[in-house]
């Protein structure tokens, strides 16, 4: 199933997306689309390297123009269901849309490479766990941080207010972007992630994902699924070393702080939990 898509929706489905595509993986796409005979997997493949595309193509699967009845989670999936046209149309959007400077190139690499790897590690720990939601699990892990660069885009001094709080033992992100800002990057990234048609469970973990021990006190009725979500991402963050990369700190405070409501909710000892890490290690994930 293929659908055709005007340059009216097109344009909609732009005006969503922000966050600036990463030079190499534009030029991987193109090199994959001129090749005779394109391979869709191999696109999808790099697409899913890129949190902008990755946006792009399940907001617009995930759209009026497709009508699917539940929400798509998986860029493999969603770059299937679009074809090839749709595709190179919304790639090729992006990339007239999007001409960085170096500088700003720079200012992203961080992001870039965090949210890949938290994204692969969620999805590796999903299956180790056994928990059936590994496409939404890597969305997640893709997104949780979207809110990050268009905060960074607005505010000069944001990347200096936020190595200050990855750096503090008390370490309360949200609330010191709260205070110098009058918002933080994880409401914007909420409303990024909803507008873009990720599952709900995804926008309430990513508006929630510096506040877990506020989900897991105040834990609602019907709430296990979040909560699973939350636990797999903070678990993903610190084996990714998230707190150095993008805070240039020497210990995750954080975690140290929330570790055991994600241990707890697996039922995960210290001991289990070093395996989980081994086996990300043996796949190549978290060594950066």
């Amino acid at each position: 199933m293929t659908s055709s898509v005007n340059e009216n929706q097109l344009g909609r489905i732009l005006r969503g997306i922000s966050i600036p595509p990463q030079p190499q993986v534009m030029v991987d796409l193109h090199m994959e689309q001129a090749m005779p005979d394109p391979d869709m997997e191999r696109i999808a493949d790099i697409i899913a390297q890129d949190v902008s595309l990755s946006a792009a193509v399940l907001k617009l699967v995930n759209s009026n123009a497709f009508n699917i009845e539940q929400k798509i989670a998986s860029i493999q999936q969603a770059v299937t269901l679009l074809g090839t046209d749709s595709v190179t149309n919304l790639v090729n959007g992006l990339a007239v849309k999007s001409e960085l400077t170096d500088d700003a190139i720079q200012a992203l690499h961080s992001f870039w490479d965090t949210a890949t790897d938290v994204a692969a590690i969620s999805s590796s720990l999903a299956n180790q766990l056994n928990f059936k939601y590994q496409d939404e699990c890597y969305a997640l892990g893709l997104f949780h941080n979207a809110g990050m660069p268009l905060m960074m885009s607005r505010f000069e001094n944001y990347q200096s207010i936020i190595e200050e709080a990855y750096q503090t033992a008390e370490f309360a992100l949200t609330d010191v972007e709260n205070r110098a800002f009058k918002t933080n990057h994880s409401v914007i990234g909420y409303y990024l992630a909803k507008s873009w048609g990720l599952p709900k469970s995804c926008c309430v973990v990513i508006a929630e994902h510096h506040r877990v021990d506020h989900l897991f006190r105040n834990r609602l009725p019907g709430s296990r699924l979040h909560l699973s979500f939350a636990a797999i991402l903070k678990m993903a963050e610190h084996i990714a070393s998230a707190y150095q990369h993008l805070g240039g700190a020497d210990e995750d405070h954080e975690w140290n702080r929330i570790k055991h409501y994600a241990l707890d909710h697996f039922e995960l000892t210290e001991y289990d939990f070093d395996g989980l890490i081994e086996i990300c290690h043996e796949q190549g994930l978290g060594l950066n």
